[in-house]
């Protein structure tokens, strides 16, 4: 008789309280959380554990193995995906007929599914920030000789970062790692996902679910196009005069723009020292992030970073400490600044945002309304501006909608809608 095994890498006993002699799709409502789940061709549901919101997908054991191990490894390479947590087999019901093993991984808090982002009549440039957040993941991960095999939009999740958004990979099922990607590994994986969107948009369309003005099949060409223009700039050789050294600089400084380090440079000159290559070698993303973790121990998105990095320089300016310790300076505008405005949020109000990302539009807020009043507004009356006016009719973002799972099934699709309807960051009504 086959008994249930959980293979972990950190193990938790509390798995083995969840009904697994139950298929996934006759799980009882009080186990599962309501979440927006994409589409998917296993069952998936979402369950609270320990604090914890767990995505389990039933499928056969040899596949269940196989995306966790990869997940593992993406993770390793730090890729944006979601935190595999383990693998049950040997599930057998009630009645002894043998289940499906159960790939388990954590639920990404604060994320979005397309659907629940795109059926908003959304306007061109966020879907175009979309479609930039997936070429960027795609960029990355054959960076690091990873072909997905199956890019999609469901296949992906979304978290707001400043005021662009982030993709996560979801399903690794199909995907591998090699040492390096064929450019006719790149260009399969490139097409597939131009095909999958345009697809996925169409669908949304049929379903009334789409705003008329968006150019499905633009937008998936528009992904290939923005692939492009990255790939180019993070691979491409450039040549110059050998007294235009200072290109080099220029080029590092376009990747450190465009949110990545250059670990390894290339650096190349003709037989009679005339003319110089360079091209980089080794490229990792997140340069901002980095930074920003170095200085002050906040781990946010690259974008937030960048909008944190930039209000800390505002407060080195206004404060006159230009010559001051950069790290020190940094220390005081988190306790001085950033804590005591995340503060003077209400605390059952918080927790609708991540804190990087309540603290962008704080400050997004500022400048709306230092404009209206034609005066440099104070940063208490903003955050109780921001408090009265944005964030408390915004919904909660930590992904728990607040239905139960018979209350979500009563609400039909318009629950969606309901709990995300500001996931456009420009639909903001104060801005």
């Amino acid at each position: 008789m086959e008994k249930l095994q959980i293979t972990s890498a950190t193990p938790n006993s509390a798995l083995l309280d969840l009904p697994w002699r139950q298929p996934l799709a006759g799980w009882p409502a009080d186990v599962l959380a309501a979440l927006p789940r994409g589409i998917s061709r296993h069952v998936v549901r979402f369950v609270r554990l320990d604090g914890r919101v767990l995505a389990i997908k039933e499928t056969s054991e040899s596949i269940a193995f196989r995306e966790y191990e990869m997940l593992r490894q993406l993770r390793k390479l730090e890729i944006p995906s979601v935190k595999p947590v383990g693998v049950v087999t040997g599930r057998l019901s009630d009645s002894g007929e043998q289940l499906e093993a159960a790939l388990v991984t954590e639920h990404l808090a604060f994320s979005l599914p397309y659907r629940s982002v795109f059926s908003q009549a959304l306007r061109d440039e966020t879907a175009n920030r979309l479609i930039d957040a997936l070429a960027v993941l795609l960029v990355r991960l054959h960076l690091t000789g990873f072909f997905w095999g199956d890019v999609s939009l469901s296949n992906t999740l979304f978290r707001r970062d400043a005021n662009q958004f982030a993709a996560y990979l979801v399903d690794a099922e199909t995907g591998a790692l090699h040492r390096e990607l064929t450019h006719g590994q790149r260009e399969y994986d490139l097409e597939l996902a131009r095909v999958n969107i345009i697809g996925e948009l169409m669908d949304l369309a049929a379903g009334e679910l789409l705003d008329e003005e968006v150019d499905e099949i633009g937008i998936g060409n528009s992904l290939v196009e923005r692939y492009t223009e990255l790939w180019q700039a993070l691979t491409g050789v450039e040549a110059f005069h050998a007294d235009e050294r200072w290109r080099i600089a220029a080029r590092i400084d376009q990747l450190n723009e465009l949110g990545f380090d250059v670990g390894e440079l290339s650096i190349t000159t003709d037989i009679d020292g005339t003319t110089v290559q360079i091209q980089p070698q080794v490229v990792d993303a997140g340069h901002h992030s980095r930074r920003l973790f170095k200085l002050t121990g906040l781990d946010v998105q690259d974008n937030q970073a960048r909008r944190l990095l930039n209000d800390l320089d505002s407060y080195q300016a206004a404060t006159e400490r230009q010559e001051d310790d950069e790290q020190l300076v940094a220390h005081d505008w988190l306790q001085n600044v950033f804590h005591p405005t995340i503060r003077a949020v209400p605390r059952e109000l918080r927790r609708k945002l991540e804190p990087a990302q309540l603290y962008h539009e704080i400050l997004d807020h500022r400048w709306y309304i230092s404009e209206q009043a034609q005066r440099d507004v104070p940063m208490p009356e903003t955050v109780a501006s921001y408090v009265e006016n944005v964030l408390q009719h915004r919904p909660d973002e930590k992904a728990i909608l607040g239905l139960t799972p018979g209350e979500e099934a009563e609400a039909g699709p318009e629950a969606d809608y309901f709990h995300y309807a500001a996931a456009d960051p420009d639909d903001d009504p104060a801005r």
